[in-house]
């Protein structure tokens, strides 16, 4: 668990963090610090923590529409605000002409300005009379985060509608992202990327727990939403059960999620910026999760992920494993289909970072959903 204490200890330091010019610079120097120990990946890779049990693996492939749109990145906070036994994870899948810039530049900024806004959320809350006595209430800490994370969000999408050199009206990014906090997982999730829980049930199997929604223009409030902002829903002929929004005329663009960052056309019209924030405490069953792009849910199931990753006899190497199944499952299960950018991070809790042999644990067959928070 989180030490209340130690968090409250490191709190002048974190309160004192005047401007975010200087905030910037600690950020900048963190993350080359990051690169230098090997706390940080952004593209195929491991990221291992130093101090902690628990490391991730990395690794994206590019499909065949032109340039890998998807972005990715693991980051350490080990000592930067204060913080320990503290990790970032993020996966973003770009869309549109400006897509993978868009999702290059929310990778970019997103990590930073969001422990930025945590530690200022967490010096306000400090002034309140009871702050002490509330952090004790996992819920409260989870707030925070929860608020961070929504001011997150919509800076960075105001960011990307006035950046002059981003064209984001028709492009734009998921932006699906984790942060394990001690014992606590958060979760925040906009778009179509997923989080899937592996975890040790009751008989001894591993079953996959969904830990985020697929935010897709049908689901019932996503569409009531779009509906009442005179969006549009339709699938085309050649795509039948692909839900999309379009604009009033019905013509542009064709978006196949309900929240986005970027895409300016489509905001008057029901799509939305807002993250969908949950919250996990870890517990010594859960043994690792996994974020990764639509291109790999839309061919491999929660419980087939689940089972390729923990029978890695290297998990170092369970993303690369992971993706190479999906781009074979693209081959034959969608012939004549341009495969999509397929990436994936899988995050272990309690493994030591080292070579091992496969998880011993029979896999379920069964798949259970979970948010909780």
């Amino acid at each position: 668990m989180v030490s209340f204490p130690s968090l409250l200890e490191g709190l002048a330091k974190t309160v004192s963090v005047k401007k975010e010019r200087n905030s910037q610079r600690n950020a900048e120097k963190e993350t080359k610090e990051s690169k230098k120990k090997e706390l940080m990946v952004k593209s195929s890779g491991v990221a291992r923590s130093n101090k902690y049990n628990n490391f991730a693996s990395v690794y994206t492939k590019r499909g065949q529409k032109g340039i890998n749109q998807d972005r990715l990145v693991v980051w350490y906070w080990e000592e930067f605000g204060c913080q320990e036994d503290t990790t970032f994870c993020g996966v973003f899948d770009g869309h549109g002409p400006w897509g993978h810039v868009v999702a290059k530049r929310v990778r970019k900024s997103l990590p930073s300005s969001l422990l930025r806004s945590w530690q200022e959320n967490l010096g306000l809350a400090s002034l309140g009379k009871d702050f002490e006595a509330g952090l004790e209430r996992n819920l409260s800490l989870f707030e925070v985060w929860k608020q961070s994370y929504i001011n997150t969000y919509a800076a960075i999408d105001q960011q990307l509608k006035l950046h002059p050199g981003i064209d984001s009206s028709s492009s734009g990014t998921t932006a699906l992202t984790l942060v394990k906090h001690g014992e606590h997982l958060v979760v925040a999730n906009v778009g179509d990327s997923r989080a899937v829980l592996a975890t040790t049930s009751d008989d001894g199997s591993l079953v996959a727990l969904q830990l985020t929604v697929d935010f897709k223009p049908n689901l019932p409030e996503e569409a009531e939403r779009i509906i009442q902002s005179r969006g549009r829903i339709f699938c085309l002929n050649d795509e039948p059960g692909v839900y999309r929004v379009w604009m009033p005329n019905g013509r542009t663009p064709g978006l196949a999620m309900s929240r986005s960052l970027g895409d300016y056309c489509v905001k008057d019209f029901g799509l939305i910026s807002v993250p969908d924030v949950t919250h996990r405490n870890i517990t010594s069953r859960d043994q690792f999760v996994i974020l990764a792009t639509d291109g790999v849910w839309d061919i491999v199931s929660n419980q087939e992920a689940v089972k390729i990753v923990s029978s890695a006899a290297d998990k170092e190497k369970s993303a690369k494993r992971l993706v190479e199944y999906a781009v074979r499952a693209w081959k034959y299960k969608r012939r004549g289909i341009a495969m999509d950018d397929i990436s994936a991070i899988c995050l272990f809790f309690h493994t030591p970072p080292s070579h091992q042999e496969p998880h011993n644990l029979p896999v379920s067959t069964k798949a259970t959903s979970t948010r909780d928070g």
